[in-house]
């Protein structure tokens, strides 16, 4: 698990080890200390709200006086418990913020071998992370620590799953990271305008204005990571485009770091045209949810179960298939994409 910081918490544990008569369960108490005590207000919470949500996620008590926290319960559920606050302590210690989800991402994890590294590297394995001028985002789940991998590694990447697993957000996080330091010239975001089983008629004003709510969620992961005034002046330069898929024939897109969005709408003819617009110097990720096809002849007519078929073994390729596991908004989301996706 997450290694300890050198001069951070401090702790001691006395575990239960006689033996467990009758199958009952290992009972076990571990002691914290924390150094920074400017971070015991964030780190516990209002009311110490992080503290009970800790507790209601994994079944311990927490006790706090001062700057010293003691756990009590089954033991690996104090181990585990032990692991999210010592990590929640080092989150803040490097300055990122911590809010609910984020507690909630470290508890689902806390049971994962992958922790390890993610935010306190071993000195010769750098901890994953996307930084951009707004924040510095971390994984929130094992397959995002994966895929935030794969997106500085594969030309293109498939990043296939449901609602919520950060598909979309991480790609325009790391394509504004590199936007940022230079690695490529243009961001180029799309999807296709399709509508989502509503029929929206007429829509009026300008082409802009025609395609910007399809857009909509790309231009608010753009808003995360990069101040309003940079988005806007990138987005007048040309450096940062937003454009339907449609506006992708016949360009060559080159020194670009390229995002297709809601994949699963596309046919098979406009996949094959903008997976042949990769260029020189470009990075290709192509986020869809299979079982969120809104086209005409469902399924089998989407281009993005047909790219994959054909290109996931391909040198070059990566695909990163996330499942209800790793949906990262409220527990509830997970919850209800596993009831819709679940036999019957």
């Amino acid at each position: 698990m997450a290694r300890k910081p050198a001069g951070k918490p401090t702790r001691e544990t006395d575990p239960d080890t006689s033996p467990a008569p009758g199958g009952e369960i290992r009972r076990a108490a571990t002691d914290m200390a924390f150094d920074d005590q400017s971070l015991l207000g964030p780190l516990f919470g209002q009311f110490d709200a992080n503290l009970v949500q800790v507790e209601n996620r994994l079944g311990v008590f927490i006790s706090a006086r001062g700057d010293k926290v003691r756990i009590e319960g089954p033991e690996d559920s104090v181990g585990r418990a032990r692991e999210v606050l010592q990590t929640m302590y080092d989150r803040l210690a490097m300055g990122q913020d911590l809010d609910a989800g984020a507690i909630e991402s470290l508890i689902v994890m806390s049971n994962e071998p992958t922790l390890e590294g993610i935010v306190n590297a071993k000195p010769d394995v750098p901890p994953i992370m996307i930084r951009t001028r707004r924040k510095t985002i971390v994984p929130r789940s094992a397959m995002q620590a994966t895929y935030m991998r794969s997106l500085v590694r594969d030309d293109i990447i498939f990043a296939l799953g449901p609602a919520g697993t950060g598909k979309t957000y991480l790609a325009v996080a790391q394509a504004v990271s590199q936007l940022i330091n230079g690695s490529v010239q243009r961001l180029i975001l799309s999807r296709p305008a399709v509508e989502a089983g509503e029929k929206l008629g007429f829509l009026p004003g300008d082409m802009k204005e025609k395609v910007d709510p399809y857009l909509r969620p790309l231009y608010d992961a753009l808003y995360d990571c990069m101040p309003p005034e940079q988005v806007e002046r990138r987005l007048a330069s040309g450096e940062i485009e937003i454009a339907p898929i449609a506006f992708m024939r016949g360009r060559t897109l080159a020194d670009s770091f390229i995002i297709l969005d809601e994949a699963q709408n596309t046919t098979r003819e406009q996949m094959k045209m903008f997976l042949t617009r990769f260029g020189q110097n470009s990075r290709m990720v192509v986020c869809g949810d299979p079982h969120q096809v809104d086209i005409p002849g469902g399924d089998r007519m989407s281009g993005l179960a047909d790219a994959v078929g054909k290109l996931e073994s391909v040198e070059g390729f990566g695909t990163i298939r996330f499942t209800a596991a790793d949906v990262v908004r409220h527990p509830i989301v997970g919850r209800i994409v596993e009831a819709y996706e679940g036999p019957g």
